[in-house]
């Protein structure tokens, strides 16, 4: 069996990014950025008040407070009506350019008004309470490289920065396709001896959160032509993800049926738990995954092994998960050779962060996956005690109390 690492690079080795298109701005977000990002302009564009307050010259103040005659108004979304002379200040709001011969902004709470005359109380720092020009972006400054992914702060920058269309790169199309005649459809109820088909539903989810657009090839029957026409009609997807029938049973007639349809499969079986029983292929061009039929075990593997291949294929230069070092609030084994990637909770303490296992560990528990801030590495044949570090690989945000 491969190492997931060992496995992992298999994949990527075979990873190539698809093509690019160019979206309207809202559309890219969540997308991967596919060009450079060059400013086109200076921001802010002049030296601007971050107060509501009073702009003056610093040489003017005074440490025992000074009287300014007050000469004008500013407001954000005007110009100055003239330039500041010596002992002159000028009322101004947030955002609003500084007057020529300004230099700082007093804040309105701390001066008082005395007729046509404002008083300083004391002495007022050069640049207080002024935003430079340019202290955000210049005019030239390379601010996003192509494969940063675009959040709401990238989109705001770009909108800022007058960009409004941009390259992305495209979305995988990830076709879905659960096998078992044991499974149920959504909307009708399972009948003797079946169960709700789960995987379908968490997979495109999958999908959607690693940035792909899913295509829900629905349920294959436990039939080897049945499971290879469905597998030919993924023909117009990027990639091919299947759940169950890869391993070693006399049902488990996936790997058969991609064969039969002319896949090449590259790797079976990873030293892991849970998910040994992974299938890795290309077909036509298409990735194609095999992933177990436990839903934990499908998710998972998904986590390690698609979820990167797709933000490859969407062009991101970086999809690792962050990770951090915890350790056991309670004893953590993990029996048997192979790696273990358990479900834990995460929370922050003095030691920094303490991770408990969310329950049983079986790989049909799905609510174990509800409840998990991270899946923790535990090497085989392994008991970590209580206070033991330990590594996770984090699914979320970390909960409140991150230091």
């Amino acid at each position: 069996m491969l190492t997931v690492e060992e496995a992992l690079t298999a994949i990527l080795s075979r990873v190539r990014p698809l093509g690019t298109e160019r979206v309207e701005l809202l559309a890219a977000l969540g997308r991967v950025l596919a060009e450079p990002i060059v400013s086109r302009r200076v921001i802010p564009p002049w030296p601007n008040s971050s107060m509501d307050g009073y702009a003056l010259r610093a040489e003017d103040t005074r440490a025992d407070g000074a009287g300014l005659r007050v000469v004008g108004r500013v407001t954000a979304g005007s110009l100055p009506p003239r330039a500041l002379g010596a002992g002159e200040a000028m009322r101004i709001f947030t955002g609003a350019p500084l007057p020529d011969g300004a230099d700082a902004v007093v804040p309105q709470e701390d001066v008082t008004l005395e007729g046509e005359c404002v008083r300083i109380p004391g002495r007022v720092a050069r640049g207080a309470c002024v935003r430079p020009i340019g202290e955000d972006v210049r005019a030239g400054d390379l601010v996003l490289e192509p494969g940063h992914g675009l959040g709401a702060a990238e989109i705001g920058l770009l909108g800022t920065l007058g960009y409004a269309r941009v390259a992305v790169g495209r979305r995988p199309r990830v076709a879905i396709l659960s096998t078992g005649d044991e499974l149920a459809e959504l909307g009708t109820e399972p009948g003797p001896g079946q169960i709700p088909n789960t995987n379908s539903y968490a997979l495109m989810a999958q999908v959607l959160e690693a940035g792909g657009e899913p295509v829900n090839l629905g349920v294959a029957p436990d039939r080897l032509e049945a499971i290879e026409a469905r597998v030919r009609a993924a023909g117009a997807a990027d990639v091919l993800v299947s759940s169950a029938g890869v391993s070693v049973g006399e049902l488990d007639l996936v790997r058969e049926a991609l064969t039969r349809a002319g896949a090449t499969l590259h790797l079976w079986q990873v030293s892991m738990r849970p998910g040994k029983p992974v299938t890795f292929g290309s077909l036509g061009g298409r990735l194609v995954f095999g992933l177990p039929g436990n839903p934990v075990s499908a998710m998972v593997t998904f986590e390690l092994f698609v979820r990167p291949a797709i933000m490859r294929l969407a062009g991101a230069r970086s999809f690792e998960r962050p990770r951090v070092r915890a350790h056991a609030l309670a004893p953590i084994a993990n029996p048997g050779t192979r790696r273990g990637y358990l479900r834990v909770t995460l929370h922050p303490d003095a030691g920094g962060w303490g991770a408990r296992l969310t329950g049983g560990q079986g790989s049909a528990i799905l609510r174990s996956m509800v409840a998990a801030d991270g899946l923790a590495v535990v090497p085989g044949d392994t008991r970590v005690p209580a206070g033991g570090e330990l590594e996770v690989i984090l699914l979320r945000p970390l909960p409140p109390g991150a230091r």
